[in-house]
């Protein structure tokens, strides 16, 4: 199977809880894929923020003159190191400043009902806002940002061209220098944590670029697939406003068509999984979804490096969705099929068109 079918399967189209395909091992079962998450030690994670599509040397130089790095620090890190920062980013996400933010979310969304679009409208920048709220980073132009991190997602997940890349280059690169000389000027409470705790500046930008990515841009995907699902079905969207009729649903959409489809690990030696034995070196692909029948999921990971932000996205895909259909009951899906994100470890809908 070429590389490129691998950011376009289905669980259905899968022969094996174990397959080879385009280069990578594809593991499905609930339980290899849990047992894969818990031990760091055999099954390393030092791939996970590894560009899919290997880089272009133009586009290697580009990046080498930004001064670009991502050094083991959250996701890709299996080092002593890991605890610390963790604690330290944790701090940020505490149920009671989760909690906290619930009224601003509810705000926010209010803002942004009337639009034609969900996505654009909704979806798009609240995740963004909040997280910036959350930790403590002011005077962030949000576009700037959504650009940034939207472009980096497609360089380092996605299946391009060299032409592609280097259309994407200069806004990764000039993300990794805006996230240093914010840490140089101690502009925001992160920033500060980090310099105060002795994190180097090449250290602290590598962990902010992934975490100011994946704490809004996952989000941002859950609200749109959760929208979309929502208004497909017309009894579940009148029920929303009912007590814990949202979270249950939301429960469900991170189970069977959770944004965050895939993750990788590496094998740091010969491991049989289901059966099969797998190479020391392998890459493994993680499906982290459940089946239609399985009550469980895996869509925040688990162990070590389970995301630091679920109690987060869980609130603010509750409450967004809550807050929508008390104000707009009559909303229904306009339009035709909309494009999808397709990457190797992010699917979502690009656009939720509604009609009133």
């Amino acid at each position: 199977m070429p590389l490129v079918d691998l950011f376009t399967f289905t669980r259905a189209e899968l022969t094996s809880p174990v397959q080879f395909l385009g280069g990578r091992w594809v593991v499905s079962a609930y339980d290899d894929v849990r047992a894969v998450l818990a031990d760091p030690v055999t099954f390393l994670p030092d791939n996970a923020l590894t560009a899919v599509t290997p880089v272009a040397p133009a586009a290697l130089r580009a990046l080498v003159r930004a001064r670009f790095s991502l050094p083991p620090t959250l996701a890709n890190n299996g080092s002593s190191s890991h605890a610390d920062l963790r604690r330290l980013v944790a701090s940020f996400f505490t149920p009671a400043r989760v909690a906290a933010a619930e009224p601003r979310i509810r705000s926010l969304v209010s803002e942004r009902l009337g639009g034609a679009d969900l996505v654009r409208s909704l979806a798009w920048d609240l995740p963004a806002i909040v997280l910036m709220d959350l930790l403590g980073l002011p005077n962030v132009d949000i576009p700037t940002l959504k650009r940034w991190s939207t472009g980096s997602l497609e360089f380092f997940w996605g299946d391009i061209t060299r032409e592609r890349q280097m259309e994407l280059v200069d806004d990764v690169g000039d993300f990794h220098q805006w996230l240093v000389k914010r840490y140089h000027a101690r502009d925001g409470e992160l920033f500060c944590a980090l310099a105060d705790a002795g994190v180097s500046a090449e250290d602290s930008a590598g962990l902010c670029y992934f975490l100011l990515i994946a704490g809004q841009e996952t989000t941002t995907q859950l609200l749109s697939t959760a929208l979309r699902r929502a208004l497909q079905d017309r009894s579940l969207w009148a029920r929303l406003p009912e007590p814990g009729v949202a979270e249950s649903f939301v429960e469900d959409v991170l189970r069977t068509e959770t944004p965050v489809v895939t993750w990788r690990r590496l094998t740091a030696r010969e491991v049989v999984l289901s059966g099969v034995r797998v190479p020391a070196g392998a890459e493994l692909v993680l499906l982290l979804s459940g089946k239609e029948t399985d009550p469980r999921h895996l869509a925040f990971g688990y162990g070590r490096h389970f995301c630091l932000g679920a109690g987060l996205a869980r609130l603010e895909a509750a409450v967004t969705l809550r807050t929508v259909a008390e104000h707009e009951p009559s909303l229904r899906l306009a339009g035709p099929e909309p494009e999808w994100l397709n990457l190797l470890s992010f699917r979502a809908p690009k656009s939720v068109a509604v009609t009133r």
